[in-house]
């Protein structure tokens, strides 16, 4: 099976099938190692019924013209007495290397169709050659032609080439590199018996780039250990694989000017063609000379860049030259890399050159790391190569453990584990504990996120003495680990520690740390009145931070407090902000936790929709920077609104996804216990919800997942209340209510509220007051998704207490809500509550759009991003009347009194 290939196999299969009734042509264009031979032999093996004839371009051919026209035609030569003289004169004089003059060209094209049809009038033709664009041109162009003249015959024609060529009038497909699904579905298929796990079939897809051949090169060097996970994988396919060794073969057949600006532009990663063309000048040669290497399709010189489009070709020019060449052309590049925005790239260049120890290059090159902004990896390599070049080893441990910081900043996670393990056993307590500070981190996000703690505590201890920041640094993350598995408890150790290294003269950034452990702490332990205080201290520091001090890690820090006490746009304003931060800088490790506190706000605003792409967002990067612990979190997250939103197969799909590594008491499992609770009670099923919602933590010890429980509570509530297990629903119900009271939100208060009235004894007064007060508290400006859900309880308790004309305000107002938000399950759940209530109702509309006519949906539009009655008329060139007359039509259609109201049913 073709992995990937589907719509090309299809082709092929279009194009065969085609042949009884008329011919046709094909051209499949892709680098080497797409699949372009591939699909060549399953032509073949499709080509039932015909005659085959197939060819190859050969490069060892390219300057002999016809010499592949010669061997695919050759089988068929016999049926040359068919062709009008001429035509058949021109042929054989063609093939037998007389060649061609100019003004026969047409006719020689049309012996060779002439040829083929009469080799096809007892069986279908199938005419292949691969590589079309490597072999001699006049044959490409002659099969050119023949290809967009096969309509009436019974002939197909299929080329595959590397380069885009120019051969115009031939239906042409583009092969795409695979996607992470193919690619992990073909590395299945070469390693049967042993598949890989998820993180590394997402690395091993990175490193080969979706190229089919590089996959299973990298199949092929793969141990059982990288097989598991226990070892990083290869970051590039190996150089003398079938892969590597096609490249080196193009590469040998280069001319040397060629090669000597190739290997420069091989050694010059940043691919600057002003720096390749200086290079290139001094070299004695020009830039001009890589273009038999881009025929080749080794390189791409745009405008501005050089790029190589597979990185083993880079890797295969590098291992092809001679020590000797390296240098020189290292040296070479440094010479003409002047300026202070070069400086990190001279001076790693002068640092490839150098034969031994060199503690000034050391030096340079650390300081140009450390100056470059927003260049991890380049800054990571440096300072690995400046530890190489250090003569002290206390000091080359330094640059080495930075190194690492910079790699794991980059989203190098395989590559920051890889410098960790070079360190020598022996450091000194500082770098000891940079070292462990970064072991915990990658353990919490890409590990064994048990382990996080006691190394992360360990890291605290080292650094407590010299860096008081760092050693906070390392008690927040050891916090989060112990939040992220469920043991909570742990946290008050956690707080205490922080506790002993504050001090009252601290910066802003070091008491915003400070303030976030000791709120979080007192939160997690419900002393809502001492964690308020801090916690909203940490939120307004996060707001003023400037310069060094403001960071994606403090921003994040900033918007996990304004979670914490419900100051939710505060919060989403410094997610946004820290993810803004990582992009800018290139600290990619960053992005996956600020998308989770940025999706957490989302929901919590009831911007649901918003809430799913920035876990979407989370999730792809938290794979491409080896972050499966949080890629769990934000699959969790995915499957929670997915539940919301009664998307049953997307939930479970999301769930299945997170595996079987997290722990029992894990946050990404906790959520996946929310979503199925979720559609439990979609599902009519509200006791085995309340179990699972239940089991998610014991608020009192302290273990499992608390902060999720307390969100999952309005849930719980709602499935213990309809089978009557107070005691469950009002254990839950007191810590929620705890904390929503502590808070100033409206929100929160509201389902607390609505809570309350689920509790309340049926038909009481005092359950219609709750949800009345849950209506009054809902803001009216966000979170339309609970708003709907409260008129459909309020509806619910309306009628079951035989009020059936007071329950169907709210059950209208519920069902139009849902239906405006796209919820269509929650909407048929109104319906059957307002058919309960004697209303005899259809199925509800899709959406507000579809209720209105094109122009009324414009003129809505229109209102959604502000503009007044009079600029809609001089827009529409209307009268401001008509506008007027629209506006009412619209309102009444989509049931709603106001412009914000019309923008939120837009939204």
């Amino acid at each position: 099976m073709l992995r990937g290939r589907a719509d090309e196999c299809a082709a092929i299969r279009r194009l065969l099938g085609d042949l009884p009734t008329g011919g046709g042509a094909l051209l499949v264009q892709g680098e080497p190692g797409s699949g372009r031979s591939a699909l060549v032999d399953y032509a073949h093996r499709h080509a039932e019924g015909c005659t085959v004839l197939a060819g190859t371009g050969l490069p060892e051919e390219a300057a002999l013209p016809y010499a592949g026209l010669q061997r695919l035609l050759d089988p068929v030569l016999d049926r040359a007495g068919a062709l009008p003289e001429q035509q058949r004169r021109v042929l054989l004089r063609a093939l037998a290397g007389a060649g061609c003059p100019a003004h026969r060209r047409l006719a020689l094209s049309l012996a060779v169709l002439g040829l083929l049809a009469a080799a096809a009038r007892d069986r279908p033709l199938l005419c292949t050659m691969d590589d079309v664009d490597r072999g001699d041109q006049p044959t490409a162009d002659t099969l050119a032609f023949v290809a967009r003249r096969l309509r009436r015959s019974s002939v197909a024609v299929l080329l595959t080439t590397a380069a885009d060529v120019p051969l115009g009038g031939i239906a042409r497909h583009r092969l795409r590199p695979l996607d992470d699904r193919d690619s992990a579905a073909l590395l299945a298929d070469r390693l049967a018996g042993r598949p890989p796990a998820p993180p590394v079939a997402a690395a091993l897809a990175a490193a080969a780039g979706g190229n089919p051949q590089a996959l299973v090169d990298l199949a092929e060097v793969l141990t059982p250990g990288q097989c598991r996970g226990e070892e990083p994988v290869p970051e590039t396919p190996p150089p003398d694989g079938r892969l590597g060794r096609a490249y080196r073969a193009r590469l040998d057949r280069l001319p040397a000017d060629t090669r000597r600006v190739l290997l420069l532009a091989a050694l010059d990663e940043d691919g600057e063609p002003a720096t390749l063309v200086r290079a290139a000048r001094v070299a004695g040669t020009a830039v001009e000379a890589l273009a038999p290497a881009e025929l080749a399709g080794l390189v791409r010189v745009e405008p501005r860049w050089v790029t190589f489009p597979q990185p083993l070709v880079r890797t295969v020019v590098r291992a092809a030259a001679p020590l000797a060449e390296r240098r020189a052309a290292h040296l070479l590049l440094a010479g003409v890399l002047d300026g202070a925005g070069h400086r990190l790239r001279r001076a790693g260049h002068l640092a490839a050159a150098a034969q031994g120890p060199d503690p000034a290059l050391a030096a340079e090159l650390e300081q140009a790391a450390t100056e470059c902004e927003g260049a991890g990896t380049a800054a990571s390599a440096a300072l690995q190569r400046a530890a190489e070049l250090t003569d002290d080893p206390a000091r080359a441990a330094a640059r080495l453990v930075a190194a690492a910081r910079y790699a794991w900043s980059a989203g190098r996670t395989h590559r920051a584990r890889l410098l960790l393990g070079s360190l020598p056993a022996a450091v000194d307590a500082t770098e000891g504990g940079r070292a462990g500070l970064l072991r915990g981190e990658l353990e919490l996000r890409a590990g064994r996120p048990r382990s996080a703690p006691a190394t992360l505590l360990a890291a605290a201890a080292a650094l407590a003495g010299t860096d008081r920041a760092l050693a906070l640094g390392a008690l927040v993350r050891a916090g989060e680990a112990a939040c992220f598995t469920g043991d909570q408890y742990r946290y008050a150790d956690v707080a205490r520690r922080a506790q002993l290294l504050r001090r009252p003269d601290d910066p802003p950034a070091t008491e915003l740390l400070s303030a976030y452990v000791a709120g979080t702490a007192a939160t997690l332990r419900g002393d809502h009145e001492q964690a308020g205080p801090a916690l909203r201290r940490a939120v307004v520091l996060g707001g003023q931070l400037t310069g060094p001090a403001l960071t994606p890690g403090a921003l994040t820090c900033a918007a996990a407090a304004g979670l914490l006490v419900a100051v939710d746009g505060a919060a989403h304003r410094l997610a946004e902000r820290a993810v803004e931060l990582a992009r800018e800088r290139g600290e990619l490790s960053a992005l996956p936790r600020a998308l989770e506190l940025r999706a957490a706000a989302e929901y919590w605003l009831g911007r649901h929709e918003a809430a799913t792409d920035s876990s979407r967002e989370g999730l792809r990067i938290a794979r491409d920077t080896g972050q499966e612990n949080w890629a769990g979190v934000h699959l969790g997250m995915l499957a929670v609104l997915a539940a919301i939103r009664a998307d049953r197969d997307t939930a479970l799909r999301r769930i299945r996804e997170i595996g079987e590594d997290p722990g029992a008491h894990s946050r990404p499992r906790a959520l996946a216990q929310w979503a199925l609770a979720v559609l439990d009670l979609v599902d009519n099923r509200p006791a085995a919800a309340a179990a699972r919602l239940a089991a998610l933590a014991c608020p009192g010890t302290g273990r499992g997942q608390v902060l999720v429980l307390v969100m999952a509570t309005p849930y719980l509530v709602e499935a213990a209340a309809a089978v009557a297990d107070r005691p469950a629903a009002g254990a839950a119900l007191a810590v929620f209510d705890r904390w929503a009271s502590s808070t100033a939100s409206p929100s929160r208060r509201a389902l607390s509220a609505r809570c309350h009235g689920l509790l309340a004894p049926r038909g009481s007064a005092e359950a219609e007051h709750e949800f009345r007060t849950a209506l009054r508290l809902h803001p009216t400006d966000a979170g339309a998704f609970e708003r709907a859900r409260t008129e459909l309880l309020l509806g619910r308790e309306l009628r079951r207490s035989r009020r059936p004309r007071a329950a169907r305000e709210h059950l209208h107002a519920a069902r139009e809500a849902f239906t405006l938000l796209g919820a269509a399950t929650w909407a048929e759940q109104a319906t059957t509550e307002l058919r309960a209530a004697g209303e005899s109702v259809g199925p509800p509309e899709e959406s507000a759009a579809r209720l209105l006519t094109g122009q009324q949906l414009r003129i809505a539009q229109l209102v959604a991003e502000g503009a007044t009655n009079r600029e809609i008329a001089a827009r529409m060139f209307l009268s401001t009347r008509t506008v007027d007359h629209h506006l009412r039509n619209i309102f009444h259609r989509l049931n709603i009194r106001s412009r914000t109201e019309l923008a939120r049913a837009l939204s």
